[in-house]
């Protein structure tokens, strides 16, 4: 059955048939041809939403557009400036802390691109960094709003693997550490040997009124992580604060939005949550069907097979992911991934908060990749340049994104710990 499905969802998908429909024919043809009653579809999509943590997913998606609309991203970027502008390659180190910022109220790496992209892109161009590097470390950097907390990968992941929702948003930061490190440190080496961008130092008082004006920009982060991990507030309410902050700031502090912008940010985060949503439902079945037929099972007997040892047992899984996450829309290879390789991680005795996380990070590989690299088709956009020209300037920090998923399959601590401190409460 497994075969079946997915010989027909990837035949599909090569045809240029939009994944969702690609995958709802293979459940469906699945269904008919291996005499499964058709009831299944409806009542396994419906139960798969009937999930309080899900309605999360809608509200962070909206406070990336509040945030985009609402000039918030451009203060964080410019705080930003103020603080990294004056080292070499210090544009490129404010690209990453904004991104980490923002990361750190929407949840979302295509709101990163499309809202700080053009900002990022040419501040870093009129300091005479190279077009292409810009639009790559805008591109890349764009993967931190998919660890840092609140992530909507993370809460999708956590809530179809059963785990911990908060546990495992808490430990996105480890991996949002990791990559804001190795990202860093390529920046400067990068910038240095090739001479790029210029020293941009801001006077004290300038300075100090730009930071003055960004708090309010600065604050939401701080506001809900601070809510989320003190357990004052739930991931799904952590959602409602989001969209409620960048709402007020933007109207009544920075004045850049007005409240009839409100219905078409509201039609767009719908209809961007509800493509989310529809492969969740469909992939739900998918995932049954692979449990009926024993797939995890012998996924998991072959790993087991290869090695009991869990750092190349999570090495082996990363690889595979890395490889799906290329290929496949990383929503659905979240659904599809997680009931087929966890059974194999638990068994080779890892930790399943370390697994849910560590799957999110191998997979957000593939949202900067050709050939679906929804990021890498947004900056794509966002620059006005060619996918090739950025994969070709993308190509050391995909190396150095490799070493960080390398380094979090051997260091579980740094996914764990931080899991342990914050959720001990």
């Amino acid at each position: 059955m497994s075969v079946t499905l997915l010989s027909i969802f990837i035949l599909l998908l090569l045809l240029g048939v939009p994944l969702a429909i690609s995958l709802g024919v293979g459940v469906v043809a699945t269904l008919l041809i291996f005499d499964i009653p058709l009831d299944l579809l409806p009542q396994s999509m419906m139960s798969s939403m009937n999930s309080f943590l899900l309605v999360a997913v809608p509200l962070f998606v909206l406070a990336g557009n509040l945030m985009a609309g609402g000039g918030i991203s451009d203060r964080i970027f410019h705080g930003a400036e103020v603080i990294f502008g004056r080292f070499r390659g210090g544009l490129g180190q404010v690209n990453i802390a904004a991104s980490a910022i923002f990361g750190g109220i929407s949840g979302s790496s295509v709101a990163d691109v499309v809202s700080l992209g053009k900002i990022e892109i040419k501040a870093m161009t009129d300091h005479k960094y190279p077009r292409p590097y810009a639009a790559a470390m805008t591109m890349v950097t764009s993967t931190l709003s998919s660890l840092m907390p609140p992530s909507i990968l993370i809460i999708i992941a956590a809530s179809t693997a059963s785990v911990s929702v908060g546990a495992a948003l808490a430990g996105g930061l480890g991996p949002s550490m990791v990559l804001i490190v190795v990202l860093m440190v390529l920046n400067w080496v990068l910038s240095v040997r090739n001479g790029y961008g210029q020293i941009s130092k801001t006077g004290f008082k300038k300075g100090l009124a730009i930071v003055v004006a960004g708090i309010p920009a600065l604050g939401g982060p701080v506001v809900i992580l601070v809510g989320l991990f003190s357990g004052f507030f739930t991931p799904t309410e952590a959602a409602s604060v989001a969209v409620f902050y960048s709402l007020l700031v933007g109207i009544y502090v920075y004045r850049d939005m007005k409240w009839a912008q409100m219905p078409k940010m509201i039609i767009d985060s719908g209809l961007t949550t509800g493509t989310i949503l529809l492969i969740a439902m469909i992939a739900n079945v998918a995932s049954y069907i692979f449990t009926i037929d024993g797939l995890p099972a012998k996924v998991s007997s072959w790993l087991l097979g290869v090695t009991t040892d869990p750092i190349i047992v999570m090495l082996l899984i990363g690889l595979i992911l890395i490889i799906i996450g290329t290929v496949m829309d990383i929503v659905a290879a979240i659904l599809l991934c997680s009931p087929i390789l966890m059974p194999a991680a638990l068994a080779a005795g890892i930790d399943p908060i370390h697994f849910v996380v560590y799957l999110v990070a191998a997979l957000s590989v593939g949202l900067v990749t050709p050939p679906v690299g929804v990021s890498l088709f947004a900056t794509s956009y966002v620059s006005g340049l060619s996918i090739e020209k950025i994969v070709k300037a993308a190509t050391p920090h995909y190396v150095v994104m490799v070493v960080a998923i390398v380094i979090l399959a051997i260091f579980p601590q740094l996914i764990l710990w931080p899991a342990e401190v914050l959720t001990s409460n």
